[in-house]
């Protein structure tokens, strides 16, 4: 189930032009309910090495901690997960934001870091600009998913600008969930015009709806993002994920030949 699930989405994605994915998943969701955490990971595993092999597609895993459980349940999460570190890029922090503040979940980070394992955390799409600061300084977060309730703070935004910290912005599912009421009140221009590194990205798309590509396509009208904007989220895909420098290179590379052909040059 988890190899199918894994796969289904990875064919969706490379119709869609994705190259490189960086997947979340909710192990708690299913070792709850008795599913062995190794057969989670393993069938997830086995559906990003086969979609590379495949479609040379990058990935890499991130696994989440479930914030509306506790925070003792994240730890056995991460204990389970040991074993499995080579597969696994970093942790995170999703489910239900508000009143789950991220220092909730700073006992665990620290052992996480120990560990060797990267720290992304969902903070500022419900949750205050507060969770954003908390994510940075107490899980020492090297990217904030969401964020845009960022704009709130202009001591925030100017740490996020000068340190050009990534965040993972995800309009359409931000939509459903009513942070905004609709895409043409998205923040993601402002954003961008405050000179902040975001990127657009999917979210849940089963559940949401909205792949990648639907989330470029339905924003970049919605907001009348022109092509150097839409190529800078490009490039910023690349600049705020994992990969290494030279993986990184390679795959800018690839966005200015793409920027360079002709039938490019005429968008507004």
């Amino acid at each position: 189930d988890f190899y199918d699930l894994t796969w289904a989405y990875l064919t969706r994605a490379v119709s869609q032009g994705v190259r490189h994915a960086e997947i979340f998943f909710d192990a708690q969701t299913h070792t709850d309910r008795g599913v062995p955490f190794e057969s989670v990971v393993t069938g997830i595993r086995r559906a990003l090495h086969d979609g590379e092999a495949r479609f040379r597609i990058t990935s890499g895993l991130i696994m989440c901690f479930l914030r509306h459980l506790s925070a003792d349940a994240a730890t056995r999460t991460l204990h389970e997960a040991l074993p499995f570190k080579k597969w696994i890029l970093a942790v995170g922090l999703d489910s239900s934001e508000v009143g789950h503040p991220p220092a909730k979940f700073e006992d665990v980070y620290n052992r996480a870091r120990e560990a060797g394992f990267l720290a992304v955390a969902h903070a500022g799409e419900e949750g205050p600009p507060a969770y954003v600061w908390e994510a940075l300084d107490i899980l020492k977060a090297r990217r904030i998913d969401h964020g845009v309730r960022c704009v709130e703070d202009d001591r925030l935004v100017g740490r996020l600008v000068e340190e050009q910290i990534p965040l993972t912005v995800c309009p359409l599912s931000n939509v459903k969930l009513r942070v905004f009421p609709n895409l043409r009140a998205h923040n993601l221009k402002q954003l961008l015009d405050r000179g902040l590194l975001v990127t657009v990205n999917s979210d849940d798309p089963a559940y949401f709806g909205g792949y990648v590509a639907d989330n470029f396509r339905d924003t970049a009208a919605a907001l009348g993002l022109g092509r150097e904007q839409l190529l800078t989220l490009a490039r910023n895909s690349f600049v705020a994920s994992f990969l290494s420098e030279e993986q990184r290179r390679a795959y800018l590379g690839d966005v200015e030949r793409f920027a360079a052909q002709p039938s490019l040059k005429t968008i507004s």
